[in-house]
């Protein structure tokens, strides 16, 4: 890689910025003025993807890029997200894979210049973070200059401290979160949560816990220990697994009658001795307010459909209020389940609950 004297001093300063701070908005604001520099660009944006389910968030230091704000309606026509896909690592532009005329034919490009705000050409490169976890880190020029293979070859000489940078801030967040957690629930009175040592053993239980659990569970559902049965194998099952393989596991989520139960293993931190878990329990009552957050996401036919669901009406019962067919109302929910980056409705109940009564 060619690099002149200034740009490895710009290279330089990019390396010192990923490492400024454990919080990644800090992090990738400390980074841009050089980064865009290095890169050649007049904007960039990261976004987080988790591949299982799919869902992804878009990180953009300095002004805002306006299409991102709807890039929900637009990821079947990123035309770069599947070649970037294919070959982790490596810079994608769209002069790779596009004529001029072609590209200019591009909903990306013709949404960009109706918002005014023209993103003439894009690179953009996938990081893999971890198992289930990539990043898509793209940039952008406002003027017809293509990117070249020199701008292509700044990038990826900086992939492996992009990479990095990601793993540490989440590693710590991770970190801080269970440092952080008990003191916090003691605060609260309403906190329900246990405090168990594996091998299973319950240390701490909290008032409102004692009553969940005693509404939640018979005594037969209990385990020798105490605790719900059901909550010591899927402990079981975590303590066995890596970092990765927990992702998907950390939460117990049941669809009652009376409303939305579930538990969250928390793995907190400990120096030596066995490992301690936090299992934080909320109950969630059904027919909810859809909160203004997620309401701000849908169109104004979501969140009819929105609303109905938290009243924890099916499909049908839904159709019939709005005057739609069935499969239009799925179409609906499976919009809902996308923007909000729920994965079902018992997901959706449980974060609508969340946002109107934070716990």
């Amino acid at each position: 890689m060619n690099f002149n004297t200034r740009e490895l001093t710009v290279r330089d300063n990019v390396i010192k910025a990923l490492n400024s701070s454990l919080f990644l908005p800090q992090v990738l604001e400390a980074t841009r003025t050089s980064m865009l520099e290095f890169v050649q660009a007049d904007a960039m944006a990261l976004c987080l993807m988790h591949t299982e389910p799919f869902d992804f968030r878009w990180l953009v230091p300095g002004p805002r890029i306006p299409i991102l704000d709807g890039y929900v309606e637009l990821v079947k026509h990123d035309f770069l997200r599947d070649p970037i896909m294919a070959r982790p690592n490596v810079p994608i532009r769209d002069t790779q894979l596009l004529s001029r005329g072609e590209y200019e034919r591009t909903i990306i490009y013709q949404r960009s210049r109706e918002l005014d705000s023209p993103l003439e050409h894009i690179m953009a490169v996938l990081l893999p973070i971890r198992a289930g976890l990539v990043g898509a880190l793209a940039f952008y020029r406002n003027e017809p200059r293509p990117f070249s293979s020199q701008n292509a070859s700044a990038v990826t000489s900086l992939n492996e401290h992009l990479m990095n940078m990601v793993r540490n801030v989440s590693d710590a967040q991770n970190l801080m979160t269970g440092a952080n957690l008990l003191d916090e629930l003691y605060r609260r009175d309403d906190s329900a949560f246990l405090v168990v040592e594996h091998p299973i053993r319950e240390t701490f239980r909290s008032k409102h816990a004692a009553t969940l659990l005693a509404r939640w569970f018979t005594a037969s559902d209990l385990d020798s220990s105490g605790i719900p049965r059901v909550f010591k194998e899927r402990l079981d099952a975590l303590v066995g697994m890596d970092a990765d393989a927990r992702r998907w596991k950390l939460e117990w989520v049941v669809n009652h009658s009376e409303g939305i139960r579930k538990c969250r293993f928390i793995e907190l931190p400990t120096a030596d001795g066995p490992q301690r878990w936090a299992l934080v329990l909320n109950e969630i009552p059904h027919s909810i307010p859809l909160p203004l957050e997620m309401a701000a996401k849908l169109t104004r036919r979501e969140v009819d459909v929105a609303t109905f669901m938290l009243r924890n009406w099916d499909n049908d019962q839904i159709a019939g209020e709005i005057g739609r067919k069935v499969l239009t109302v799925k179409t609906h929910v499976r919009n809902i389940f996308f923007k909000l980056k729920v994965d079902d409705r018992a997901d959706f109940l449980y974060q609508a609950a969340r946002l109107n009564r934070p716990v």
